[in-house]
This record gives C-alpha cells, sequence and structure tokens, in this order.
C-alpha cells in the first residue's frame, strides 16, 4: 500500500460561503395583531399576514402573497366574514360568529386600523 495524499474536497462542494449559508428565520417584527375567535373559528392579522383557523385546519397566508383582504358582516349581522385574495385570483373566506352582537362592531373597528397598518393601499 502507498502513502497517498489525503483527498481534497473538490470546489463547489462543502458548506456553501458564509453569505449564502441559510439564516434562522426572523420572526416578524411587532405590530398591531387583530383576533376574531368563535367556537369552531378564527381569523388572525398580524405581521406575517392572515391565518384562518377553521375546525382546527389552519390555513396561513403571508402578506407578499395576499392581493387584498375583505370583510363584511353576515346577512343575520351576527358574523363577521372576511375574505382573503390570493395573487392568483382564488378567494378563501373565513366567518366567526360574534357573540354577544355588540362584539362585531369592536371587530370592524379593530380589523380596519390593523388592516390599514399593514395594507395601508388597500
Amino acid at each position: 500500500m502507498t502513502d497517498q495524499p489525503p483527498a481534497s474536497t473538490p470546489p463547489g462542494f462543502g458548506p456553501p460561503p458564509p453569505q449564502y449559508a441559510p439564516q434562522p428565520r426572523q420572526p416578524p417584527a411587532p405590530g398591531p395583531e387583530f383576533l376574531a375567535v368563535d367556537k369552531h373559528n378564527s381569523v388572525v392579522v398580524d405581521a406575517s399576514g392572515v391565518a384562518f383557523e377553521m375546525y382546527d385546519i389552519t390555513v396561513d397566508f403571508p402578506w407578499a402573497e395576499i392581493r387584498s383582504v375583505h370583510y363584511k358582516a353576515s346577512p343575520n349581522g351576527k358574523a363577521l366574514m372576511v375574505a382573503v385574495v390570493h395573487l392568483d385570483g382564488r378567494v378563501y373566506e373565513c366567518v366567526v360568529t360574534a357573540k354577544p352582537r355588540e362584539l362585531l362592531r369592536g371587530w370592524f373597528a379593530q380589523l380596519a386600523w390593523v388592516l390599514g397598518y399593514y395594507r395601508p393601499m388597500g
């Protein structure tokens, strides 16, 4: 057996240079939050985007993927209806019942302010 120099790593293999190494995910900057919750559903709006939870299924929409967010009262005036329009045109909706009904007015005021903070142009 002959002595051979140790094999070196060919160029292009090995860990990435520091400027290309994966960076730890940064938490979103603190900012205002909106939360509407009922027995089965919830809507959260915060620095990371909009999240719907419906019967234990959560769907997150980062701000970069959202074209617009719309909201209104249900026809009977007992629930908040929120719709997210995705960049590709798909629409996702979540309905949260307000009990007592007066809670809905507070949700409207807070949601308008939070959406205005993160999406001042609409």
